[in-house]
């Protein structure tokens, strides 16, 4: 999904030359749907707020490489402590958080509702039926790492399937024919996501807890960002999102407004009147 509409920014140089600047750059991982909901309004409310916004799509491990570096200013999809775990232990001393603004986010392994399976366990055995494959989406993911180096082994399947990866969106896409198609498949999820909302389908049981504990969803920022910024660091900080008002912007997004981030977030702020000056106010 094309978030960098609208306003652009000079290229980003490093912490240095963004003291003052009102230019800022905010990072989002596409496909990755609280991400994106969360980006395109916090760019609609920087914008009226006098920034210049440029969203970069980029994958997980570059995003947090360019913020490490002082090229990202902000990313609003921070999975921690679990899920970006890899990537804070190599760069989170030159990064700082911000806020979390989505307390309790688990990662799933999820099937249509007309599937047979259950449990996490009760793939074992059923490898040649889903052709070996839990469609995945970008490898460089921690919902990847998880699925394929935790769960796999702890259910004794990881002899049977793999992990596939390609991206959030032609996983989806598979998710949806097969639906359509009423054939069964596995495919890795997690919530809060649209997409249980759209399709008929339900998480399979964790007995092992082998996906991790839910976490929560951060707000990051490359180092001295609250320094530089302070004004909009006191913002995020207040930045809180509900299931009912994460799902009404991400179903406004993806499904309504597709393709048009801009018009969701003001469809989205005109029906939610005061989310914004509750934050910024």
């Amino acid at each position: 999904m094309a978030l960098a509409l609208g306003a652009t920014a000079s290229a980003c140089n490093g912490s240095d030359n963004k003291k003052n600047s009102k230019d800022l750059t905010l990072g989002v991982v596409s496909g990755w749907a609280e991400g994106e909901a969360a980006t395109a309004l916090w760019k609609k409310i920087l914008t009226d707020k006098g920034y210049k916004v440029t969203v970069k799509e980029l994958d997980t491990g570059p995003l947090y490489a360019g913020m490490a570096q002082g090229d990202v200013d902000l990313f609003l999809d921070s999975w921690l402590p679990g899920t970006h775990e890899d990537y804070w232990k190599q760069y989170g001393d030159k990064l700082e958080k911000v806020g979390i603004w989505y307390p309790s986010a688990p990662l799933t392994i999820a099937v249509p509702n007309y599937s047979p399976l259950h449990s996490l366990a009760d793939l074992k055995g059923r490898g040649s039926q889903y052709g070996g494959k839990i469609i995945g989406i970008e490898k460089s993911s921690g919902l990847y790492r998880v699925s394929q180096t935790k769960m796999l082994p702890a259910y004794g399947l990881d002899k049977e399937y793999t992990v596939t990866t390609s991206s959030t969106a032609a996983m989806l896409a598979e998710l949806q024919k097969a639906i359509t198609a009423h054939k069964d498949i596995v495919v890795t999820l997690w919530r809060p996501h649209w997409a249980y909302s759209k399709f008929p389908i339900r998480d399979l049981q964790d007995p092992k807890g082998a996906m991790g504990k839910p976490d929560g969803v951060n707000t990051v920022a490359r180092k001295d960002f609250g320094k530089d910024e302070p004004q909009v660091a006191s913002w995020l900080k207040k930045f809180k999102m509900d299931d009912k008002q994460l799902g009404s912007l991400e179903d406004l997004i993806a499904n309504q407004y597709k393709g048009k981030p801009d018009q969701a977030v003001d469809a989205w702020l005109k029906a939610n009147p005061g989310f914004e000056q509750s934050m910024t106010g």
